[in-house]
């Protein structure tokens, strides 16, 4: 036998071994989406091995509620209270973080990353505020990162934006990313309720926590969409720059009137690709009733991504859930398992572009965002107000696409006066609406909502 082939048959023999053993994991935390990951996990085991070309096995759990969690493992996996005791383990190849969190979820990431743990994460808020520090930590230390779950739950996207579509210059990414408010927004819709009926029904039901200020303003979709937009265009997390706004102020009336005109209302994640920067927000928008993702209803979520050689795609499914997040930590695992002994170099970088070619981009202040507007102004019914409005706009160089006139609910000698525009710079919208708030016409607060065609 040469040594060559002795080489080549000790590889292969040393390859069998490892293969023989199931790779150990740490599940730190062991709540929804932990127990999720835990039962999916266990329950197709034989399916997952054939992809992974190894076994995984969650040998041991940290949670506060060692009782609970003995009772969802049983007796062959060890739990202890002491998430570091995981970390510490020598046997544990890859830390599964589901604590959720900023601050004891940051330090126990960092903590598995030093002590040369592949990491697995649904922490979106951890990744979107300081996934640039932890990216880098996991490089210094030739280990992975990997978070599917982060965003849009069950959905593949961070794989699509991230491996899928590499061929691609993305031009622009808009999601419906927050369950509970497509929810509320649905529910608005379909049955003609304000938002405090609909919240309240939400929470009965689950979609909503009882402190629901991080969906509802719109913080959560804005993590979501930071940590898309960095993939999609090889730039750092910058959750601070993204523009944010909720649903609160959404009425009614709004909903109906964008109804009549061929439109719909969502809360969006947009990120895009201008000459002059990225726009990173997250706010309501009107879309038009005719494209697949305004028709995503109830708790769904939905992404689509416009690259210059695909052309449009969609992801569609559920954006929360036990099982459905599972499904997306499972996926991260047998990523790492099949990744596991590879050449760090030459693993799919955490971001898509390889680290020393992220580009400083700037992110573009919302006053310099280009959109379109849905406007609802309460004026008086008297002649010449129409004249005077379009011609503030017209003075700030806005064309409008359409106006609609109704009977307003405010009272009588009022009529609610709906406008479209077309594309126009948002800081120039600005003006103009401070110039016709000021009309003694204008009786009630201007409702103003963008616009995206999604074209």
């Amino acid at each position: 036998m040469t040594k060559q082939s002795f080489a080549v048959e000790t590889h292969v023999a040393q390859r069998r071994d490892v293969e023989a053993v199931p790779i150990q994991v740490g599940l730190l935390g062991i709540g929804t989406v932990g127990s999720g990951t835990y039962n999916v996990l266990l329950r197709n085991q034989a399916e997952i091995q054939r992809r992974a070309g190894r076994g995984i096995a969650i040998t041991m759990v940290a949670d506060l509620d060692t009782e609970r969690a003995r009772a969802i493992v049983g007796p062959a996996v060890q739990v202890v209270n002491d998430a570091r005791a995981v970390i510490a383990n020598p046997d544990i190849a890859i830390v599964v973080e589901l604590i959720g969190g900023t601050s004891i979820a940051k330090a126990l990431v960092l903590e598995a990353i030093a002590a040369g743990k592949h990491v697995v994460t649904a922490n979106k808020a951890l990744l979107a505020v300081h996934g640039t520090e932890i990216f880098a930590a996991a490089r210094a230390q030739g280990v992975v990162v990997a978070f599917e779950a982060a965003v849009a739950g069950g959905i593949p996207i961070i794989k699509a934006l991230r491996e899928g579509l590499t061929a691609n210059r993305i031009d622009w990414v808009a999601g419906i990313i927050n369950g509970t408010t497509n929810f509320i927004l649905s529910e608005m819709r379909s049955k003609g309720l304000d938002f405090g009926t609909v919240l309240k029904q939400a929470q009965a039901l689950g979609y909503a926590e009882a402190d629901p200020t991080f969906d509802i303003e719109g913080v959560d979709a804005a993590h979501k969409a930071t940590i898309m937009s960095a993939i999609a265009f090889g730039v750092p997390v910058q959750f601070d720059k993204a523009y944010v706004e909720g649903i609160t102020a959404l009425q009614a009336a709004d909903i109906r009137y964008a109804e009549q005109l061929g439109y719909r209302i969502k809360l969006l994640g947009i990120t895009r690709r201008r000459e002059r920067g990225i726009e990173l927000r997250v706010h309501p928008t009107l879309i038009p009733s005719t494209r697949l993702i305004a028709n995503v209803e109830g708790a769904m979520n939905a992404v689509v991504v416009q690259g210059d050689a695909v052309g449009s795609t969609l992801y569609y499914g559920k954006g929360a859930g036990s099982e459905p997040t599972a499904s997306a930590v499972i996926a991260d695992l047998v990523d790492i398992t099949r990744l596991h002994t590879a050449d760090p170099d030459h693993r799919v970088p955490h971001l898509a572009f390889q680290p020393g070619s992220l580009q400083d981009t700037p992110i573009l202040s919302i006053d310099e965002v280009v959109t379109a507007f849905y406007l609802r102004l309460v004026v008086a019914d008297k002649a010449g107000v129409l004249a005077r409005i379009t011609g503030i706009l017209a003075d700030n160089d806005i064309s409008i696409d359409a106006v609609l006139q109704r009977e307003s609910a405010e009272g009588e000698n009022q009529t609610d006066l709906i406008i479209l525009t077309h594309d126009t710079v948002e800081g120039r919208m600005k003006a103009a609406l401070a110039q016709m708030q000021a009309l003694p016409t204008v009786l009630a607060p201007i409702v103003r909502i963008r616009k995206e065609e999604l074209k």
